[in-house]
């Protein structure tokens, strides 16, 4: 029985997964960071203390059986100078049950456990060994990315468009505390503009392929003033206006990588107004993430080590 155990620890929530390959599911385990009421969310330090504290929890829920290998998020992206602290958690603990239980640690990047999270939910892990663009959209990153093949790696990711100031997750919450939400704001708000009637249309904001984003938390805050403008039609001009723009950011990814298939993963795509507006809008092939693998979750890594395993072996 081959049986791997995945970590991450990003900025906002603990993370552990275990993927059987025999029977191909995944168990997860996974405690939010604290955050208090109003704050926008956690400095370095104290993510780092909040995943020392549960990191230990949230392993102990998944009552580890024997372990093959282990697969762990160690930087945000597999880039040069990449680098959160709070991954330094889910690193160390890796690393000391490796040489405990004297088995190989994989470490891989947040950005990578997203992608096979993703592709793992959606049933397209055989993209792996093909061409194709995902969008990682998130509190820290809205980025059109192109993945190939690779040997070292498992997928090379080159950068292909991003947002230039704000990321859609910054936005959502930034909108969602306007509104009088509780940070991370990403469920309520999609709850609230579910009760909107309104039909809204955004004329994206983009320089080349990249877009910018700060317009759209200025055009909320200032519907604040209008009377006729609710929280649930404001909330749904916020999820409208990015929808808008992450279907202007795919076809502009396609025109210059045709008839590729695309992947939308990260937090900001558990939603699924997102979600249902884009899988009518976009053509050609796409893949969606359930809302509990577009989350930040450990369940990439523990596919990452699975796939490496195999490849080691």
């Amino acid at each position: 029985m081959s049986v791997f155990l995945g970590l991450d620890t990003s900025n906002y929530t603990t993370s552990a997964a275990i993927y059987d390959t025999e029977t191909g599911e995944i168990v997860q385990a996974k405690k939010l960071l604290p955050v208090k009421p109003g704050e926008k969310g956690l400095r370095q330090s104290d993510a780092v203390f909040h995943h020392t504290v549960q990191l230990p929890e949230v392993l102990a829920e998944l009552q580890l059986p024997a372990l093959s290998g282990i697969g762990v998020s160690v930087r945000p992206r597999n880039t040069e100078g990449s680098y959160m602290p709070c991954f330094l958690c889910g690193e160390g603990t890796a690393k000391m049950l490796g040489q405990a239980l004297q088995i190989p640690v994989y470490q891989t990047s947040h950005q990578t456990g997203h992608i096979l999270a993703a592709l793992y939910a959606a049933k397209k892990l055989d993209w792996k060994n093909r061409e194709f663009l995902a969008f990682h959209v998130s509190g820290g990153t809205t980025d059109c990315v192109l993945c190939q093949p690779e040997q070292e790696n498992l997928l090379q990711i080159r950068p292909v468009s991003s947002s230039l100031d704000l990321k859609a997750g910054q936005l959502i919450d930034r909108v969602g505390l306007l509104l009088g939400l509780q940070f991370p704001c990403g469920a309520a708000l999609e709850a609230l503009a579910m009760q909107s009637q309104k039909h809204f249309q955004y004329k994206p904001v983009m320089k080349g392929l990249n877009c910018c984003l700060s317009g759209l938390e200025n055009q909320c805050a200032a519907m604040r003033n209008n009377p006729e403008m609710t929280k649930e039609d404001i909330a749904k001009f916020c999820l409208s206006a990015i929808a808008d723009v992450l279907l202007t950011m795919t076809e502009t990814a396609l025109e210059a990588y045709p008839e590729i298939p695309v992947l939308y993963a990260g937090g900001v795509m558990s939603d699924r107004y997102l979600q249902n507006m884009l899988k009518t809008a976009v053509s050609g092939e796409t893949a969606f993430a359930a809302p509990d693998y577009s989350c930040d979750n450990a369940a990439g890594t523990a596919v990452y080590a699975a796939l490496c395993h195999v490849d080691h072996h």
